[in-house]
């Protein structure tokens, strides 16, 4: 009879977090595949927990999957942990979740810490229907057509984002979706947790000016009458200010605000020029 998959959560950063359940669970298995061997042996340390770990990431997803594979045939226990939070959310595990299931082995959730969810809970935004992209894609263009298919999902949208891009793409989600109620909650759950509540255009003010580090979830509000669309609202200055943040030059920025707008370049100029 093959072993069992446990897919178990851990800390996304205050390590009281992590459950009796996931300790105990980390304490009996045969062997714990995580992503960083060295990150995940600091918390097991922590909790005095000294099983076996080999390393389970996205360069060797597939390959490991036919190895644990092996391991649940010949009837171990196996705990998938990524460094932080829910394996296989936006971390490696759906390959072996496939394998484990193909061969019959059971594969059994131990819940935990999402950065989503805390995200979501604390924007202050509806909860009843839920949309989570993941990350937004880095370029501009794929960025903004991931949003545009998005768009009209009656639900809170909830993405992850880098800080050095969290201005850029805030622009972007207020360009294609309107200016919508969101929050960006960073380091949730770690000793400078910060929650910024507000319309995104008041969110791309502030997060040009702030210095930003940290894990970030961004949700937004799902669309409705109440939504400004989002071309003709935008002030010219916020539109080049985006480009210019996505790596645009100034000169090539005012064109493509230009273009968004359906005016001139010429025009484009006068509208910036001091009042």
């Amino acid at each position: 009879m093959p072993g069992t998959l446990y897919l178990v959560a851990t800390p996304i950063g205050n390590l009281q977090d992590i459950t009796l359940r996931a300790l105990e669970t980390l304490r009996t298995v045969d062997v714990i595949a995580c992503e960083d061997t060295r990150h995940t042996r600091n918390l097991l340390n922590h909790f005095r927990i000294s099983n076996k770990t080999i390393s389970y990431h996205e360069h060797n997803e597939q390959e490991r999957a036919e190895e644990f594979v092996d391991r649940l045939v010949a009837g171990e226990n196996i705990a998938i942990v990524s460094d932080a939070g829910t394996p296989g959310i936006c971390d490696p595990g759906f390959w072996i979740v496939q394998r484990a299931s193909e061969i019959g082995a059971s594969v059994v959730p131990i819940p935990g810490a999402a950065a989503f969810v805390g995200g979501v809970i604390v924007s202050g935004l509806p909860t009843d229907s839920l949309f989570f992209g993941g990350f937004l894609p880095s370029k501009k263009g794929e960025r903004r057509k991931r949003l545009e298919e998005v768009r009209d999902i009656p639900a809170t949208l909830l993405f992850y984002e880098a800080p050095h891009r969290l201005s850029s793409s805030i622009g972007d989600c207020l360009a294609v979706l309107g200016d919508r109620k969101a929050s960006v909650s960073r380091e949730l759950t770690k000793l400078h947790e910060e929650t910024v509540r507000g319309t995104l255009s008041f969110l791309f003010d502030h997060f040009q000016k702030a210095k930003v580090k940290g894990e970030i979830v961004i949700a937004i509000d799902r669309a409705g009458e109440n939504v400004a669309s989002a071309k003709p609202e935008l002030s010219i200055e916020v539109i080049v200010r985006s480009y210019e943040l996505a790596g645009l030059d100034h000169k090539a920025a005012l064109k493509k605000a230009a273009k968004d707008l359906g005016i001139s370049k010429s025009e484009a100029y006068r509208m910036l020029l001091p009042k």
